[in-house]
Order: C-alpha cells, then sequence, then structure tokens
C-alpha cells in the first residue's frame, strides 16, 4: 500500500498483457526467459517509463507448436512442465496453438460405442512415443497399446492445459476426424467404403498402410460428428480443429473433384458438431511432395472449404515456402511458420536472415492473405535464441539489426555485459545460425549417424568461427561461469566443436583405411572412441538438460505400474535410436545425451573402427551390408540394455569443457 507503481501493463487479452510484461522485462529490465534457464535479477529501483508504450502486432495469430513435437518433446510430460511452457508460450506472445492430449481416450470411447472390440483398439493405437504420426494416419500399433492408465491421465491433463491456455486468453485448437479408421470399423459396418493407404517412410503394412473412409461414405460424417461433439462435451471449444488427411501419404487420386470431396467432407464433418469450425491445416503435404500436388490439386484442395473457414500452416516457410507459388494459398489465411528443427536433434542451427525477412516479405505479397506468424519445431528445448527471435519478430513492422539485437541477447541471457560472449554470439549469428539457401535442419553430423565410408561432413559455416566461439565463451566463464544459462551456452557450443572435431577424425580413419595405412587408422580410431566421444558423454553428462537418464526418467515417471514403466522406457529408447522394430527412420530423432553419446554413438564407432582394422589386417573388403547387420544388433542392444542412467549431473562443465579446449582446440 503506498507503494508507487513502476509501470502498468495493460493489453486486449491475458496474453497480449504478458507479452506487454515480458516486453518491459526484456526491453527495461534486461532480464531473458528461455527453455534452458531464466535471467530475472530485476534492477532496483524498477525502471520508470517516461511515456505511454502501445504495441500491436501486424497479424491476428502468433501460433506455436508442431504435431510431431506432442511426440518428439512434450510426449513426457507433467502438469508442472505444461504449465510452464504455456506461461512461456503467454510472455512470447502466443495466443493460438493446439491441445491435442487426450485425444485417444475419446477415440477409444467412440469406438466402442460404434462396435469395435478392445483388442481392435489395441491394434491401431500406437504407444505413447509415436502417436503423433498415429493420428496423422502415417502409424499403428508399433510400440502399443496404450494402457487404460494413459487415457486417464492424458484426459486430466488435458482439462488443466485447456483451462490454463483460455484463462490467458489463448485460442485453443483441437484435434477433428481426418478420415482414418481402425480396421475394426471394416467389421463392424462390411459395406463401409474404405481404402488402405500405401506404406509410410520405411514401414511394411504391419505397422503401416492404414485404412481412409471415402469422403462421400456416409459413415465419414457419422464418425467425424460423433467424435467431435464427444470431443466438445469433455474439454469445450474455441472453434479452432486440426485435421491432416494426407500429411506424408499420397492421395489415392490426383483428380481435383476427388481431392475436392475429401476436404468438403472432413469440414463438413466439423461443422456437423460446431457449425462456427475453423478449420487449421498444416501446409507440408504440398512442398513434402510437390510432384503431386500441383497447382490444379492444391486448389482442389483448399477450395472444398469455404473461403476463410481454413488457415493453412506455410510449416516450413523459411526454406520452401508455398505461398508464393499458390498466389497466397489460392484465397484461403495462412500463417508463416518457422520450422527450424527436425526430430529434436541437437545441432546448432539457424536461418536468421531468411526469419528477418520473410514474414515482411510474405506480408507485401500481391493479395497477400497472411494472417500471422507461428513457431512449429519437430521438437524443443534447444537453439534458444531462434525462438526469442522469432517470437520477438511476430510483434514487429520491420526487419531487426541483428548484429546489435544479438549483442544484447547475449547480455540479457547471462545479466552482465561481457564483450567476449557478446563477440562469440556474433559470430555463431554470422556462420552456423545463417544458414541461407534451402536449409533442412537436420543433423547429419557423423557423430549421430551409422558409420559408413560414405558419410556427410559438409557444412553451411565456417567451423573456424565455431571454434572461435568457443573460445571466446571460455574465456568469458571467469566472469559469467556462475549464470545457468551460461554453463548450458557452454555445454552447447562446446558439444558443436566436439561434433565438428568428430567429423574430421572420420575424415582421417576414411583416408587411413583407404590409403591402407594401418597405424594411422589405429591412432585416429583410437582418439575418437577412446578419448573425444568419452570426453564429450562426460561434458554432457555434467548438464541436467543434456542427460539420456532426464528422457528416460520422465517417461517411467508417466507410468502407474512397473509393466508400464517398462514400455514407456522402450518407447523412449527406441524412438531416439532405431524409430521403428528394424530402424526404419534410424536415428531421425538423434539426440546428443549423456549416456547416449558413449553407450550407443560410441559403441557403434568402436565396432565400425575394429570392423576397418580387421578388413586391413586380413586383406578382405569392408561390407557396408554385413557391418549394416552387425551393427544392428548393437544398436537394438542399446534399447534392451536395462540399465539406469542418471538423471542428475555430474561433474563441473566448465572444467570439463577447459579440459577439452586444452586437448582439441585446433
Amino acid at each position: 500500500p503506498g507503494a508507487a507503481v513502476a509501470v502498468a501493463v495493460t493489453g486486449s487479452s491475458g496474453v497480449a498483457a504478458a507479452a506487454g510484461l515480458y516486453r518491459y522485462l526484456r526491453d527495461f529490465c534486461g532480464c531473458h526467459l528461455s527453455w534452458s534457464g531464466a535471467q530475472l535479477r530485476l534492477p532496483d529501483p524498477l525502471p520508470r517509463l517516461r511515456a505511454e508504450i502501445r504495441s500491436a502486432a501486424p497479424g491476428r495469430y502468433r501460433y506455436y507448436q508442431n504435431v510431431c513435437a506432442q511426440s518428439y518433446s512434450f510426449v513426457w510430460w507433467d502438469w508442472a512442465r505444461w504449465e510452464r511452457e504455456i506461461d512461456w508460450m503467454a510472455l512470447s506472445g502466443i495466443n493460438l496453438a493446439p491441445a491435442l492430449a487426450g485425444q485417444e481416450a475419446v477415440w477409444q470411447r467412440v469406438y466402442r460405442s460404434l462396435g469395435l472390440n478392445q483388442s481392435e483398439i489395441d491394434k491401431y493405437f500406437t504407444g505413447p512415443a509415436f502417436l503423433a504420426w498415429n493420428r496423422m494416419g502415417n502409424l499403428r500399433r508399433w510400440a502399443g497399446p496404450l494402457p487404460p492408465a494413459w487415457h486417464l491421465k492424458q484426459q486430466y491433463l488435458q482439462y488443466r492445459i485447456v483451462e490454463r491456455m483460455r484463462s490467458l486468453g489463448m485460442t485453443t485448437v483441437l484435434p477433428a476426424f481426418a478420415g482414418h479408421v481402425p480396421q475394426g470399423v471394416l467389421r463392424v459396418f462390411p459395406r463401409v467404403n474404405a481404402t488402405r493407404l500405401g506404406r509410410w517412410s520405411h514401414f511394411d503394412c504391419t505397422y503401416s498402410c492404414i485404412y481412409l473412409l471415402d469422403p462421400e461414405d456416409p459413415m465419414f460424417q457419422v464418425i467425424g460428428t460423433l467424435f467431435l461433439k464427444e470431443l466438445i462435451k469433455e474439454f469445450g471449444t474455441d472453434h479452432v480443429y486440426s485435421a491432416d488427411t494426407f500429411n506424408e501419404m499420397t492421395p489415392l487420386s490426383s483428380d481435383p473433384a476427388y481431392l475436392s470431396r475429401v476436404s468438403n467432407a472432413v469440414f463438413r464433418s466439423m461443422t456437423g458438431a460446431d457449425p462456427e469450425a475453423l478449420w487449421l491445416m498444416q501446409g507440408w503435404l504440398f512442398q513434402h511432395q510437390p510432384d503431386f500436388w500441383q497447382p490444379a490439386q492444391v486448389r482442389a484442395l483448399l477450395h472444398g472449404v469455404p473461403l476463410g473457414r481454413m488457415i493453412v500452416l506455410d510449416l516450413f516457410a523459411e526454406s520452401k515456402p508455398v505461398y508464393q507459388w499458390t498466389e497466397s494459398f489460392y484465397g484461403q489465411p495462412f500463417i508463416w511458420c518457422m520450422l527450424h528443427n527436425f526430430g529434436g536433434n541437437h545441432g546448432l542451427f539457424g536461418t536468421v536472415e531468411s526469419i528477418n525477412h520473410g514474414p515482411f516479405m510474405a506480408r507485401r505479397f500481391p493479395n497477400s492473405t497472411m494472417v500471422g506468424t507461428g513457431l512449429v519445431p519437430e521438437g524443443i528445448e534447444q537453439n534458444d535464441m531462434v525462438y526469442e527471435l522469432m517470437n520477438e519478430l511476430g510483434w514487429r513492422q520491420e526487419p531487426l539489426d541483428l548484429p546489435s539485437w544479438v549483442t544484447r541477447y547475449a547480455e540479457r541471457r547471462y545479466g552482465a555485459p561481457n564483450a567476449a560472449a557478446a563477440s562469440a554470439w556474433r559470430l555463431l549469428l554470422r556462420s552456423v545460425y545463417n544458414c541461407t539457401g534451402v536449409c533442412v535442419n537436420h543433423n547429419r553430423s557423423p557423430l549421430v549417424r551409422r558409420p559408413s565410408l560414405h558419410m556427410d561432413t559438409q557444412l553451411w559455416y565456417n567451423a573456424s568461427d565455431v571454434y572461435e566461439a568457443w573460445r571466446l565463451l571460455l574465456s568469458a566463464s571467469a566472469q559469467l561461469g556462475s549464470s545457468p544459462t551460461f554453463r548450458y551456452d557452454l555445454v552447447d557450443v562446446t558439444r558443436q566443436a566436439a561434433q565438428q572435431l568428430v567429423s574430421d577424425y572420420y575424415l582421417n580413419i576414411h583416408s587411413a583405411f583407404q590409403s591402407h595405412n594401418l597405424s594411422e587408422l589405429l591412432t585416429a580410431g583410437g582418439v575418437l572412441v577412446y578419448d573425444l566421444l568419452p570426453e564429450l558423454d562426460s561434458l554432457l553428462s555434467s548438464h541436467s538438460l543434456f542427460l539420456l537418464g532426464r528422457w528416460l526418467e520422465s517417461a517411467r515417471a508417466a507410468a502407474t505400474s512397473d509393466r508400464e514403466a517398462e514400455q514407456y522406457e522402450l518407447n523412449a529408447r527406441n524412438q531416439v535410436t532405431l524409430w521403428g522394430p528394424s530402424g526404419n527412420i534410424l536415428d531421425y530423432a538423434n539426440k546428443q545425451l549423456g549416456g547416449l553419446v558413449l553407450d550407443y554413438y560410441g559403441v557403434r564407432w568402436s565396432l565400425f573402427v575394429s570392423v576397418l582394422v580387421e578388413s586391413l589386417n586380413s586383406g578382405r573388403p569392408f561390407h557396408q551390408d554385413q557391418f549394416n547387420q552387425v551393427v544392428f544388433q548393437v544398436e537394438r542392444g542399446f534399447i534392451y540394455n536395462k540399465k539406469r542412467y542418471p538423471a542428475v549431473p555430474a561433474g563441473d562443465t566448465l572444467e570439463i569443457s577447459r579440459k577439452l579446449f586444452l586437448k582439441y582446440y585446433p
């Protein structure tokens, strides 16, 4: 009482007010908030503003989340972790986001009411770590079934998620029916018109080839409307729904009339339950299969829905924008999205020039139908800087001066100005964070890929810039070493430098083998396997956010019995390694985690080096396919090794990074 108010923040919604608050904390108090930590030392007294500051976002929406992140990142979250994320979303100004948890519980009730039995449902749902692809009609059964307790816990989570998001003024996006059905539907309704889609990715029909209902079949509307009514009864609605019928799946016909019928059927099943329905659709399919999705096919799919009743996510707009070759999605509103990350991989990466200019170019496009910006990474908790930048751009009227922006970013992130740290960030900004052209951030480093004699070691930047940033950060550690965000970045930059070094040693191994130089091969292989990889593993093990144990223990913690805990842990291990029963999407979701580097990547490299040595010793040629069969047993062995990995860090990050630096800095 009686205390003066330094600043009053108001907004048109809870989200707008929260974004205003974060802007004050960021721009006037020098604070910082991210996935890897917060720096919230407030100045005393709080800075006063001389005049009112007004800010309005140029687009209606700021969207966040990728359907794949539900599996790659959020799958094992409890409410405390969800609450933190939703608060970060509000402070970042996010006002449109999916709420997809608990839908399988509703689907199960719907299937049972239609007459399916439990075993038919169990043969349809995948395990928790693969549900994203079950929901898009790509995958069934793999790593399942879902235990009853899973449904219950997810349903309770969803109640809290939608309640929190709505209380902050966010619009929630709920799942709708896309047309995919379990095989059991054909038993109950033998006359139903359904066709099997083809295989997805590298899976055969044991786990893919899902049935798609014909859009004209009356059951399409029955099932779609029944599900949505049930869902709305359970969780309420904000009238926006997501559905993806052809995600990475080739439609049964390229006839425009057929494609219009499909999208119209999906939309009608939404309006049958909610006359105000708005369909939010991922635009990934158009750039993923451009040979199929020619202008006539794209237009037909989009025009099966009344103009303005669909919003398309231009999902990979920073590298492969679709709006440019579809006349701005033929009149349907779209959101300019930054995808940035695939599979939740670690690895420094960004397309900063593209995201600094792309949204503004899209707004100026002739007859642009752009209605906002979005962040849609497949996995989160990596490259904080890029997401902070993209969130800020969602509120800007023009591009930023990036070098000065990143200098301020470093100061806010660490809570103090430091010339060396600022220089390190400017170096990273111009190199590893500035990929130009068509950039796909999928970590292809030899470190995280199955060893072979044909590995990709190309970089889009100067490796020396990362080594120099590493040196600069280490020199700043005397002043900044107590900052948690600084320690995280030091691990991340050291990890990137080590990843580059792995490529160098791989090239040495490769050339020694090709020139039949056994001693060179033993030296390079020995350093890689017995020193560099173990040192990298101990670096990662010194930070809680780089621990395999954290991922595995969060999976076990989601369980309600030992049997469930084992199933969930196998789900978690398989996803980051084999991704399927036989390495179907091998290493797609690779991570650099303490425990994983030593017991998975390290064991593979050790085997590779010893097979090459044996080949030189015996004079027998190296056969990749024979090696693949042997190494597959090693990879599979890791998934079933039953070893418990620590969820608590060990060792001193600064010390380990310095030790690596003294040994390996080129």
